[in-house]
């Protein structure tokens, strides 16, 4: 694959990652929007939000942002493209912090850092992806022994995190609706892929339109997106975006790698020193994982049980202009 191509790849990814960094707290307003007009929360089930026009701003910022990043896929392969996710974390982090006063304090933002750092390493001492050349090889490499097993591990865990974890846990950890993203994501990486390479073989003349696997692909890829949508909706109406963000980063990441490594064998062959380092990469990603836990926690554990009365000044107001925030045991319930 040459520099060009590469580059093009990079700029679009680049470009990508600020749209859907905004596009977290456009959705996260408009969620919050929807419940302070009494509707439903997502996150209990609820889909008012569909009728919140902030809500639409926002999907539609993260369609161009997820439009730019599948051509992305094209020009690059994925160790490239996906890792500069990061920067959506900068981005939705800065404007939580400024348009939803979600405060990320020192240890938020070293949790931020050690994702982001370790995420890079991981990038840099990544394998070289051998890109395929037609729908037909990726078939072949989606239907290796080592990836059907992936791929069948991926939708059990997930179908066990939706029907066993999710009612009974879903409030109260995130994992469970981030886990359930980043596994259809990584799946929906190969999908991304796969259709990339047929759009870009038929405009250069050969067709890849009457293969049934480019349809196959579709979708896998349309059942995926949607997925990840509805659950990465609910994690945003149930936890604070600044630590959804980059939570869902490293996981997605992680295992969007592992996917591509197990597809395409590219982690034999690797010196020492390769392996080190991505280890060591893990490691740092594993340690800001726990101190954004640790924060989320913090912040929980001081606000639990709480009940602050927030009065208008002029107590002749209707009641609508009182609210009574209640938090405990999530980032807020307003009536």
């Amino acid at each position: 694959m040459g520099v060009s191509e590469n580059y093009k790849g990079l700029i679009l990814a680049v470009c990508s990652s600020g749209f859907i960094g905004a596009s977290f707290i456009l959705k996260k307003k408009g969620l919050k929007r929807a419940v302070s007009r009494g509707g439903t929360r997502a996150g209990i089930g609820g889909y008012t939000y569909l009728l919140e026009p902030l809500w639409w701003v926002g999907m539609v910022t993260m369609i161009i942002g997820e439009a730019a990043n599948f051509v992305a896929y094209i020009y690059a392969p994925a160790v490239l493209v996906t890792p500069l996710g990061a920067l959506s974390i900068i981005v939705s982090s800065v404007l939580a912090h400024f348009l939803l006063k979600e405060r990320l304090n020192k240890m938020g933002v070293l949790g931020c850092i050690s994702c982001i750092v370790g995420s890079i390493v991981i990038v840099i001492h990544a394998p070289q992806e051998h890109t395929p050349n037609s729908v037909q090889e990726i078939w072949e490499l989606a239907t290796q022994p080592e990836f059907m097993i992936y791929a069948i591990t991926t939708v059990s865990v997930v179908m066990t995190l939706i029907l066993n974890f999710e009612p009974r846990y879903g409030q109260t950890n995130m994992l469970v609706y981030l886990g359930i993203c980043s596994l259809m994501g990584s799946l929906t990486v190969v999908s991304i892929k796969a259709i990339g390479i047929a759009i870009k073989l038929t405009l250069d003349g050969i067709s890849q339109i009457g293969y049934p696997q480019t349809w196959f692909f579709v979708t896998v890829a349309i059942i995926c997106v949607i997925t990840q949508l509805n659950y990465l909706n609910k994690a945003l109406d149930t936890f604070n975006a600044t630590i959804v963000s980059p939570v869902y980063y490293v996981m997605f990441t992680t295992l969007t790698i592992i996917a591509s490594a197990i597809m395409f064998k590219d982690w034999s062959g690797q010196d020492i020193s390769s392996i080190a380092s991505e280890i060591c990469g893990f490691i740092t990603v594993l340690t800001g994982t726990i101190i954004l836990h640790g924060t989320k926690e913090q912040e929980e554990s001081t606000r639990n049980g709480t009940l602050t009365w927030f009065m208008s000044e002029d107590s002749a107001k209707c009641v609508e202009d009182e609210h009574l925030i209640v938090i405990n045991g999530s980032d807020y319930l307003e009536n």
